[in-house]
């Protein structure tokens, strides 16, 4: 370690440094990031990206006048890539300033696996302009221009961007509040506003970066506004995690659940349904498994089923808060008597509903609810993706009412019942994230306190591991998020577990206690797949189109060589659905090759050949998707063999129990 400007312990205005590992070191004055990490040593030097201070990043050039916990951030750090992605929104706004000086530069943040940044210029940008902006950032890097922090006057920032013509970045410093400190970011003789904090010079952004797409977008996200162009990039700490995210990115066009859509004859879209999905006969046998199975899971879990209106009334809505802090996402109409409805986007206020019909007591609690509930949100159209963000689907959705003292048990239960669901469907890799107050929720601070406690309480008791995504809570409660890791890395949010004590006392929903008073009870919504519809196209995807036996909607495929053994080919699908299979037969007149082509490219698990021989002996040949071999086995061998691979894993598992009990 090198040897900083040193005070004297005893003296008290030493401005002391504590480290991670545990050091300290101590100034006489105030003291840069920059100076910090070369005290620590030349190579942490060369390294450093950014410091933080206190748990807050900030430039490398920052000073550190008060006695502090700092960390010198590098590319090995988590938290770097967002600084190198903000970073790489910057070079880019450089280069195109640079190549189309014409260009008005807006707003440019670091996002998931990347960066945009979105643009005023009349003549659109081409694929071709981004291979040029991006040579230009290129050169930027190896110019290695020092990043400069600036703060300026308000006046003087406004009058600075107008007289470049940049007016929408004079227009955005005009809106921002009084005391809001104006800073500028100087690298070259590029000058753009942002709070920052910034890498130390464009050297230290590296080349792992990539411009990916173009994309319109309102000024602001107001349709009202401007028309825009957004430049989407993708930035790494290293060339290495480029390409794995590239690879990634191939994979996944490969498992594009549309696609598999369309090869599998599983569903479709269309223009006169913007947002909602027309299931095919196999995909609604796919999407019916995918019920069966959470009616099973839920019903010895102690749940019961119930169904409510899909249309109901605005009073309902504005009694629930969901007028108030939900209206832009709903469907509504007025009828000829001046009533007004709504689409319902949520299901829990008809489980209310439910719930309130009739005395309930403390004893009978708690009370878990379950329904399969179509709802209907409005999503603007840019953000629809297929199954992924649509404006109808339906939730698997439950509602536990129960007193204060039995949140975390049902907490628990929850999760454990969401965790062992998805290792059913393969997904073992569940990351957890707690959700608390959002900035328009319903409900006092004093509640929110008790939920949020309970809530982690529940998951620290079970000793797992949660991050924080901090406001992004329901409008009534804080939640979990389940966040899945899928075959090729990605990561779905799919499952929640809300805890509610506002709704009910919104709609007036009680129980008698020991006392013979009315309380209120504690209500969790809870959601295991999410969306049933977004669920399947993540297991599609998952799985590339190759769903476990018990899940696929047609396992089998009996094909003919020949037309003279039709009736046998009929024979061997009625037995395999006698034995409780999806299955089907082929007997067109085409070649063997070809059939067997067509059911693989629809992800058949089972092809069962059959010609003269097969038919004369009363045998199958069969064929694995993915496999070249055959195996030759008797009809009622095959059938047997597959029934027993086509028991999903919740009967094999309970079949198990009971051999062993």
């Amino acid at each position: 370690m090198g040897d900083p400007v040193k005070q004297e312990a005893k003296l008290e205005t030493a401005i002391r440094v504590r480290l991670p590992d545990g050091g300290e070191l101590s100034y006489e004055r105030p003291v840069s990031g920059a100076e910090i990490a070369a005290d620590i040593g030349p190579g942490l030097a060369k390294a450093a990206l950014a410091i933080r201070v206190d748990g807050q990043l900030k430039d490398l050039s920052a000073t550190v006048d008060t006695d502090s916990e700092i960390a010198i951030v590098t590319r090995k750090d988590e938290t770097a890539l967002e600084l190198l992605r903000h970073d790489a929104a910057h070079v880019m706004a450089e280069a195109v300033k640079e190549l189309y000086p014409e260009t008005q530069v807006t707003i440019g943040p670091a996002i998931e696996n990347g960066f945009y940044y979105d643009f005023a210029r009349p003549t659109p940008f081409t694929p071709e302009d981004l291979e040029t902006i991006e040579v230009r950032m290129r050169e930027i890097v190896d110019r290695d221009e020092v990043i400069e922090r600036q703060v300026w006057d308000r006046e003087q920032a406004v009058s600075f961007f107008q007289g470049i013509g940049e007016t929408y970045k004079a227009e955005i410093i005009a809106d921002l509040p009084a005391d809001e400190v104006i800073s500028v970011y100087r690298q070259g003789e590029f000058i753009d506003l942002c709070r920052g904090p910034h890498l130390p010079s464009t050297g230290k952004l590296g080349k792992a970066f990539k411009l990916m797409k173009l994309a319109g977008a309102y000024w602001r996200g107001d349709s009202r506004n401007e028309m825009l162009q957004r430049i989407y990039g993708t930035a790494w700490a290293d060339e290495k995690q480029l390409k794995a995210y590239l690879t990634m990115l191939e994979e996944a066009e490969k498992r594009d659940h549309r696609r598999l859509g369309r090869e599998m004859d599983l569903f479709h879209f269309q223009e006169e349904a913007p947002g909602a999905i027309f299931w095919h006969p196999k995909g609604w046998t796919l999407f019916n498994s995918l019920i069966d199975y959470m009616r099973m899971r839920q019903q010895r879990a102690g749940y019961v089923e119930i169904s409510t209106p899909t249309v109901l009334d605005r009073s309902l809505w504005e009694k629930s808060g969901h007028w108030e802090t939900f209206r832009e996402h709903m469907y509504t109409t007025q009828t000829e008597d001046e009533r007004v409805f709504a689409i319902k986007p949520m299901n829990c206020p008809g489980g209310i509903q439910v719930f309130k019909q009739g005395i309930t007591s403390y004893k009978d609690l708690p009370k878990r609810v379950a329904e399969f509930g179509k709802v209907n949100r409005y999503e603007p159209s840019g953000a629809l993706h297929g199954m992924m963000r649509v404006r109808e689907f339906t939730q698997d959705d439950a509602h536990i009412f129960c007193t204060p003292k039995q949140i975390e048990e049902e907490c628990r239960d929850v999760v454990e019942l969401i965790l062992d669901i998805y290792k059913d469907f393969g997904f073992p890799d569940v990351r957890i994230k707690f959700a608390d107050r959002p900035e328009k929720r319903i409900g006092s601070d004093a509640d929110w306190d008790r939920l949020e406690s309970a809530l982690k309480g529940a998951l620290e008791h079970m000793g797992y591991d949660y991050s924080y995504n901090p406001g992004e809570g329901a409008f009534y409660g804080p939640k979990l998020e389940f966040v899945l890791r899928d075959a090729i890395g990605r990561d779905w949010q799919c499952g929640t577990l809300q805890v509610d004590m506002n709704m009910p006392r919104r709609l007036e929903a009680t129980y008698i206690d020991a006392n013979g008073d009315k309380q209120y009870p504690i209500m969790l919504h809870r959601a295991l797949f999410g969306s049933l519809e977004r669920f399947a196209g993540i297991l599609l995807e998952h799985y590339a189109g190759r769903l476990p036996l018990w899940l696929a909607p047609v396992q089998a495929v009996v094909a003919t060589i020949t037309n003279e053994v039709d009736a046998y080919a009929h024979r061997v699908e009625a037995a395999l659905k006698d034995a409780g299979l999806h299955a089907a037969s082929d007997v067109r007149n085409e070649k063997i090759n070809y059939k067997v082509r067509e059911h693989s490219l629809a992800k058949v698990p089972v092809i069962l050949v059959v010609g003269g021989r097969e038919a004369e002996q009363g045998t199958v040949a069969l064929r694995r998707l993915g496999g070249k071999a055959q195996e030759i086995l008797a009809l009622e061998e095959a059938v047997a063999r597959l029934k027993s691979e086509a028991i999903g894993p919740l009967l094999r598992r309970n079949g198990a129990q009971n051999r062993d009990s």
